[in-house]
């Protein structure tokens, strides 16, 4: 095409991976001077590692998970790694991007240049999981040190982290598309909490009756802990397999529900 002197020319438009590096970056610019919060939701996990799985460890000798007998803590840890991931996700893709959706009206502003829609959801889901992966890189250290491992399946557990990242935000952000005001963000701990306490997290599933049970069965993240328990203690069974499938359709179709949704809210 030609160019005429004194008259600006359409950028181009950039790739999908130039685009998502762009809100990288800018997300990264916004949060160094606050890198503490990210501190605050590592440790949470930790806590919980410290006062349930090795306080209440010492009162309960050992379960046994599919077949093979391990520790109390060794059970719990890696169901605080699956919420370590879940939480780092969810709290940038729901509270942090509803404030950037409806008051910064930063998304407003990227729109304005060559990038679209998906270019900003990916943008955002990358930074939820990497904000994801932060937390549950430092929590396996941490598992590691404790030798709360036991198997080198485990090499595999930050990747599973990341898929369970993956879902969580692709899911939060749909969500958040839907929030008209901040009260409606009671919803979001009305669904984590529950998951948290009685995903299998602190105990077995096997613990709950019937019909009960299949319902705990269907959540994410008690496929997310199953996935991450597996791996780090080596007894891995089919179960692992199922929750690859479930996480990475649950992130997809969040990813596309959430594209459909800021196309909905932003250009029309």
């Amino acid at each position: 095409m030609a160019t005429v002197p004194g008259v600006a020319q359409p950028r181009p438009t950039p790739s999908a991976l130039a685009a998502t590096r762009i809100l990288l970056y800018r997300n990264y610019l916004s949060y160094r001077a606050a890198w503490y919060i990210f501190l605050t939701g590592f440790l949470e996990p930790v806590f919980y590692l410290f006062s349930i799985g090795v306080g209440v460890g010492r009162l309960i000798d050992s379960f046994e998970f599919n077949g093979e007998t391990i520790g109390y803590a060794a059970f719990v840890a890696p169901g605080m790694l699956a919420a370590s991931a879940m939480n780092g996700a969810v709290l940038d893709s729901t509270f942090n991007f509803f404030f950037k959706l409806k008051f910064e009206k930063l998304y407003d502003q990227i729109l304005a240049t060559p990038m679209s829609t998906l270019d900003v959801a990916r943008g955002e889901l990358a930074w939820s999981l990497l904000r994801g992966g932060i937390y549950s890189f430092g929590f396996l250290g941490v598992m590691a040190g404790m030798g709360l491992v036991s198997s080198w399946w485990a090499v595999l557990a930050l990747p599973a982290t990341l898929l369970v990242g993956f879902a969580f935000a692709g899911a939060a952000m749909a969500l958040t598309t839907y929030m008209r005001s901040w009260q409606d963000f009671e919803y979001v701990s009305l669904a984590t909490m529950p998951m948290f306490l009685f995903s299998a997290t602190f105990f077995p599933v096997t613990a709950f009756p019937g019909v009960l049970r299949w319902l705990v069965e269907a959540t994410p993240l008690y496929r997310s802990v199953v996935l991450c328990r597996e791996l780090t203690t080596g007894a891995l069974s089919w179960d692992s397999a199922v929750s690859v499938v479930y996480l990475v359709a649950m992130g997809v179709v969040g990813l596309l529900v959430a594209r459909r949704r800021l196309d909905a809210l932003l250009l029309t």
